[in-house]
């Protein structure tokens, strides 16, 4: 069968390769890969910054982001022929430690867990593939193509959830969230943040196009300054870029009590000078909080695919600002100004 893959840390090695079939002990589930949502962790594995292939083996099949159809399974395992699934990225190390075993794979201590299309294991990018039961999640047939957001939508679910964790320290309740960065997670973060009924503003640095767009669609507001330049002092901020400057300031521009969630991974850079102390003074004497937050378990695909259950699908569609079948894969890499939510139509029919 076909499969887009790559040899990690090694660029300009992105190929549609012939593979072999899923064997049984991958799973008892059969799936057909309907689409795969291309994100910024995929390029950077497609120019060699990281990833790792499975033991053994020199090429990683790529992408995480994946919606499937069931095409076999044993009866009463949850999942039937015909069911439209998600498989989830992160898979629990083998030793396990006390977070894996208690099924809190995205928190694991020891670092020994695999990532699908990531990290020793393969990914969605292929025609077919077979799991365990245990390791699917139900999207609703409604939703059709846009099942494939469920993945980034988990990651912005298990921001919010602790955020909400962390809300509950105080009498107060947050009414007012930022977001920064109109990519697909900030979108989605602010998507949730509105189902949460807070006032929600998104912050980016383009001016037209979809993305503002998509905002006021949420009954959001969308701007184009920078943090430091909004007269708000909201009570949450999701920042969802990874960019170093934006960070600093999302850090120190809540209201009191404030809670900033950081979902961007940063690259690393050269060093630019920060007031830390200043930074700690405010942070300490507002009873802020600040926490990272990365990966996802079945508890947050579950909450995410109810977010998206109860979101406009119309909406949810035009994130997906394009579908490249799998024969022109490259141009799924090619990154458009206007694009959010890049998907790349496998063999499988879609939904």
């Amino acid at each position: 069968m076909r499969a887009l893959t790559v040899v990690p840390g090694t660029p300009g090695t992105l190929t549609l390769s012939d593979v072999g079939e899923p064997l049984p002990a991958e799973g008892d589930v059969l799936v057909g890969v309907a689409a795969v949502g291309i994100c910024g962790t995929d390029v950077e594995i497609v120019d060699g910054l990281y990833g790792e292939p499975p033991a053994g083996r020199e090429r990683l099949v790529l992408g995480h982001e994946s919606l499937g159809r069931v095409r076999d399974s044993p009866e009463g395992c949850g999942v039937a022929p015909g069911d439209l699934v998600v498989c989830m990225v992160r898979c629990p190390d083998p030793v396990p430690c006390a977070n894996c075993a208690a099924g809190q794979w995205d928190m694991c201590r020891n670092g020994r867990y695999t990532e699908h299309g990531i990290k020793g294991i393969d990914g969605f990018m292929r025609e077919r593939y077979r799991t365990a039961p245990d390791r699917l999640v139900k999207v609703d047939a409604d939703l059709g193509i846009a099942g494939v957001l469920l993945e980034p939508a988990s990651i912005v679910a298990k921001a919010w959830a602790g955020i909400d964790y962390f809300s509950r320290r105080s009498a107060y309740r947050p009414r007012s969230a930022l977001i920064t960065g109109a990519g697909p997670v900030g979108l989605l973060a602010a998507l949730l943040g509105v189902q949460r009924g807070l006032e929600v503003h998104v912050i980016d640095i383009v001016e037209e196009g979809p993305k503002p767009e998509l905002v006021t669609g949420l009954g959001a507001t969308y701007h184009s300054q920078r943090v430091e330049e909004l007269a708000l002092a909201p009570d949450v901020i999701v920042e969802c870029t990874g960019v170093p400057a934006v960070v600093l300031a999302a850090v120190a521009h809540t209201a009191v009590d404030g809670i900033t969630c950081l979902t961007g991974v940063s690259t690393p850079g050269p060093r630019d000078p920060v007031d830390l102390g200043g930074l700690n003074r405010e942070i300490v004497l507002q009873n802020d909080v600040v926490f990272g937050s990365v990966n996802a378990n079945r508890g947050h695909y579950e909450s995410a695919a109810e977010a998206l259950r109860r979101a406009d699908r119309d909406w949810l569609d035009r994130l997906i600002s394009r579908r490249v079948p799998l024969t022109q894969y490259a141009r799924a890499f090619d990154r458009d100004q206007h694009d959010v939510k890049v998907v790349l139509e496998m063999a499988d029919p879609g939904p």
